[in-house]
């Protein structure tokens, strides 16, 4: 992890990395609004390979997004938009027949997809449809849930497999702009109640996403942005991609502390400038771990601040490193409130 580096020539995170896959919200808008530096920074790091946008959120089509994006001021084409439904396509192909009725619950994402690769497309049960995919729309209500429980448990009685059930993503939560709402996770488990089983899931932290983005820009070294460790960092980590954690969305600096080992991530970056900035090595004197002028070190279960130094960054990632090397879970530690902030 490039957090525990050695070298001693400091590299940006985007040096070697054949292309930046970045999520979207809390990465490169929140609301309506670009978050600061994050569009000249990825512009920036276009002039030398490849930008894929990457996001789980099934609403709505490549090409609108690309049209969001592109409103912000990033160079951007629809082929750069990797969706969760693009994903769940190639999860769908390996399970039905070409031309299949597929039954749908959600919107535009979905539907734009299965129409480019000639599904039949139906919203009812009584239709037995040969598989059901499932993501997001705002609309999605009790009638579109209880269609794919029809389908699903209808199709389970002949057959204990059943049809497929396709989930664009299982995220719990999506963030819009009145603040936190239920995700497509919740509305997919109210059909898994009813059905008894689990989809097979396209999105992140789930592979088919990242598998989707390494073949649409050939990347062999790709650097995952996110703002998330249990989707971006996660699925990153998971797919055999170095990743970085930007703190300018969800999870900030507490939950990056507590980050159990398989969603760790690379870099820790404030904002996205961090991405072509070189990126600072971390020393080890005796049980005192030192990143530039911050040093933290463990007195048995106390996590204590010996220096701050100039930059809260380079604080934070000092105490992540002592404490991720310790083995110890975060709940077995004193952690100082200034380690939070």
């Amino acid at each position: 992890m490039a957090l525990f580096r050695t070298r001693t020539d400091p590299a940006a995170p985007v040096d070697g990395a054949d292309a930046v896959l970045a999520d979207l919200d809390g990465v490169v808008y929140q609301g309506a609004h670009a978050i600061p530096h994050a569009v000249e920074s990825l512009n920036l790091a276009k002039r030398e390979r490849a930008v894929g946008y990457i996001t789980n959120n099934a609403s709505r089509s490549d090409v609108r997004v690309a049209g969001h994006l592109a409103e912000l001021g990033l160079e951007v084409e629809p082929a750069d938009v990797v969706t969760s439904p693009q994903a769940a396509m190639h999860l769908l192909a390996e399970r039905v027949a070409p031309g299949s009725l597929v039954l749908v619950v959600g919107g535009e994402g979905i539907l734009t997809e299965l129409e480019r690769r000639g599904y039949a497309v139906t919203r009812s049960a009584d239709d037995h449809p040969a598989a059901v995919v499932q993501g997001f729309a705002p609309d999605v209500g009790w009638t579109q849930l209880a269609e794919a429980a029809f389908a699903l448990n209808a199709a389970g009685f002949a057959n204990e497999q059943g049809i497929p059930w396709v989930a664009t993503n299982m995220d719990w939560t999506i963030p819009v702009a009145r603040g936190i709402a239920p995700g497509n996770g919740t509305l997919v488990s109210a059909v898994h109640t009813a059905v008894g089983r689990f989809p097979v899931v396209a999105g992140k932290p789930e592979t088919p996403i990242f598998d989707e983005a390494r073949r649409r820009f050939g990347a062999a070294n790709p650097l995952v942005v996110g703002d998330r460790l249990d989707t971006d960092i996660l699925g990153a980590r998971r797919a055999g991609m170095t990743s970085a954690l930007v703190l300018t969305g969800i999870d900030r600096a507490k939950q990056v502390l507590a980050a159990p080992e398989h969603s760790r991530p690379d870099y820790l970056l404030a904002d996205l400038r961090g991405l072509h900035e070189p990126y600072p090595m971390i020393e080890r004197s005796g049980d005192t771990v030192r990143v530039r002028r911050a040093k933290v070190r463990l007195d048995g279960s106390r996590v204590v601040i010996a220096a701050e130094g100039d930059d809260e960054l380079d604080l934070l990632r000092a105490a992540c490193a002592a404490i991720w090397e310790s083995g110890r879970a975060i709940h077995a530690l004193q952690v100082p409130e200034r380690l939070y902030a």
